[in-house]
């Protein structure tokens, strides 16, 4: 198959195989040259680790802290008419790299959500592991299936309590334009709370707990963001807030639970970067797009990968205590918020239209980052070859 990019709103529709093995490649590479994270972790379950986050905390945990693997995604396989997702093919090559290096590494394929995938989960880590002594949560998904109640929930992304009105980029038309956001119902706010909140986080270490799959001196993380004035209606005071707000009531809850065992459970807030999930929150790509060019000008910017060594390095296996804020959250995005580079950022935020989009924002460098998320636009692929699209995950 020939396979080029098919973009529907803020989704591609299609993902190259070759390109997702190279953004694998590369982010091993850029742990490897790192060096070893000391006192990391040697047994870790990443649930959402596929793409994102969940994917370098992966990549960080195998080749930084030689770890063995195990972890979670619900992504497609090929068929003879469509290629695989990018997620997919992430994790394909993601384990042939560990296993030629020497670790363990499995996916199961899923609902991370439901009580079967939980527990074939713990099946492995009982036969392959015996235990973990690092979750990372990293789970992004607009329903979720409740595995009590049956009942299926779909997360929106609104404001809470008044209307929006902005700006945002339209990437399809490569516009800024006006948006108006009627807020949310209570419904609405509770639907998302159960799909983006804490619950599931916590299912998960009842089940692990349970089953005595909790290494001594366990770690847990989960992945939220906080951002600034410019995205906080729709984000941080909108519905996606309130579930991240839920899911730090939930990370006090467990760190609670952890404490008999000598564990941690901790919230790290990371930076704003290009994901499958970002792509779709109204305002965030024009925000993106204009951090992107302040943070890449005063030589901070970072992707995902970085967030992740960082995180691992100077904040999670630090000696020490692990350093957080008032609200005992890891902020990796310390860099982000600086301020001079939200001075700068509000400036442009106030002047960016249409016609300066490129001028003031790095447009280009962000849709090359939605590129990239599905193995596009890489100058070390022929795109016009026609490759093998059907492949295995776990063979």
């Amino acid at each position: 198959m020939i396979i080029k990019p098919k973009i529907r709103g803020y989704f591609c529709l299609t993902a190259h195989p070759e390109g997702c093995a190279a953004n694998v490649r590369d982010q091993i590479s850029y742990i490897t040259h790192k060096g070893p994270i000391r006192n990391g972790p040697r047994r870790v379950l990443v649930i959402g680790g596929s793409t994102g986050y969940g994917l370098s905390s992966r990549i960080a945990a195998a080749f930084g802290c030689h770890a063995d693997t195990l972890s979670v995604c619900f992504e497609k396989p090929a068929t003879e008419k469509r290629p695989a997702t990018a997620g997919w093919y992430n994790t394909v090559a993601f384990e042939k790299a560990a296993r030629e290096a020497g670790f363990y590494a499995e996916t199961v394929n899923g609902d991370a959500f439901s009580d079967e995938i939980k527990e074939e989960t713990v099946r492995k880590i009982q036969e392959k592991m015996g235990q973990v002594d690092l979750i990372v949560y990293s789970l992004a998904s607009p329903r979720r299936t409740h595995p009590i109640t049956g009942t299926t929930s779909h997360s929106v992304l609104k404001p809470v309590g008044a209307p929006y009105s902005g700006k945002t980029l339209h990437t399809d038309t490569n516009q800024v334009r006006p948006v108006d956001i009627e807020p949310a119902s209570q419904q609405e706010i509770e639907d998302t709370i159960t799909v983006m909140g804490g619950e599931d986080w916590e299912m998960w270490l009842a089940a692990l707990t349970n089953a005595d799959a909790l290494a001594p001196g366990c770690r847990t993380v989960a992945y939220t963001y906080i951002g600034s004035d410019a995205t906080r209606p729709v984000y941080r005071a909108g519905t996606i807030g309130k579930a991240k707000e839920d899911l730090e009531r939930a990370a006090k809850a467990i760190d609670s639970k952890l404490q008999a065992i000598g564990g941690t459970a901790h919230v790290a807030a990371m930076k704003a970067v290009v994901t499958q999930s970002s792509s779709a929150i109204p305002v965030v790509p024009l925000y993106i797009s204009l951090l992107f060019k302040i943070m890449k000008e005063k030589e901070i910017h970072e992707g995902c990968v970085e967030q992740v060594q960082r995180l691992f390095e100077t904040r999670l296996y630090s000696e020490g205590e692990v350093e957080t804020d008032d609200h005992n959250i890891i902020r990796l995005d310390d860099w982000e918020m600086r301020e001079d580079v939200q001075t700068e950022l509000t400036d442009m935020w106030k002047r960016v239209n249409t016609e300066n989009l490129n001028e003031l924002a790095d447009y280009r460098g962000y849709i090359d980052e939605f590129l990239l998320l599905f193995g596009f636009g890489r100058d070390d692929i022929d795109y016009d070859e026609d490759i093998e699209h059907e492949i295995n995950m776990g063979a």
